[in-house]
């Protein structure tokens, strides 16, 4: 794949739709074989590569920043993991998998309130489903829950007084973020894994048809 084609649109569709549930690359590949970009082209498509393919150890790597900045300040860390709850929503496969748990949790104790917990029933166009539908979460349309967990956890911010240390924060995680993503070399297992989801992209489109 020929990452230096990919725009940023196109990067944050597919970091919203891929599955986040996969472990974080072990620390032994993660800090390995760094070098600095040959050209500006060789940067750009770097950079999209690895935010792409290490994007859960980049996901952890700011939360853990976050948490250092507010060890004095529990109210502030839980603000933080409402942000990041609040992020996390926006992305498909994490959205339907918290409301499937959810659900199958709340069937265990009230199965009619569960019953009202599921998703609406995907709309059918010439006789097969459409391929754009939004996503609920518990029932609800999924911006309910972003908005609530935003709304949240920004009157906690304001609360905690930690705006300032939660920017600072999140400023040197970016950072860091940045700079490691553009001078981690791409190896091939990042390559290869490109191409592996590439094919279950294609072979899910097929397979709506």
């Amino acid at each position: 794949m020929d990452w230096g084609n990919v725009t940023v649109e196109d990067l944050v569709d597919a970091l919203r739709e891929v599955d986040w549930s996969s472990p974080p690359r072990p620390p032994s590949e993660f800090f390995s074989r760094f070098t600095v970009p040959k050209s500006f082209a060789k940067w750009d498509s770097r950079l999209k590569c690895n935010l792409y393919y290490y994007r859960t150890n980049y996901f952890i790597m700011i939360v853990v920043i976050l948490g250092l900045g507010f060890l004095t300040r529990p109210l502030a860390i839980f603000s933080a993991l409402l942000t990041a709850l609040s992020v996390a929503f926006l992305n498909d496969s994490f959205a339907g998998s918290f409301s499937e748990k959810a659900t199958r949790t709340t069937r265990r104790f009230s199965p009619q309130l569960a019953a009202k917990m599921r998703p609406p029933l995907t709309p059918v166009i010439r006789g097969r489903p459409s391929s754009k539908r939004a996503i609920h979460v518990c029932g609800q349309p999924r911006w309910i829950f972003v908005l609530t967990c935003s709304l949240v956890s920004f009157a906690l911010w304001y609360i905690s007084c930690g705006l300032f240390t939660v920017s600072l924060a999140l400023l040197i995680g970016l950072l860091a973020t940045i700079l490691h993503a553009s001078l981690r070399t791409p190896n091939l297992k990042a390559r290869l894994n490109t191409f592996r989801e590439e094919f279950r992209a294609v072979w899910r489109n097929y397979s709506e048809i």
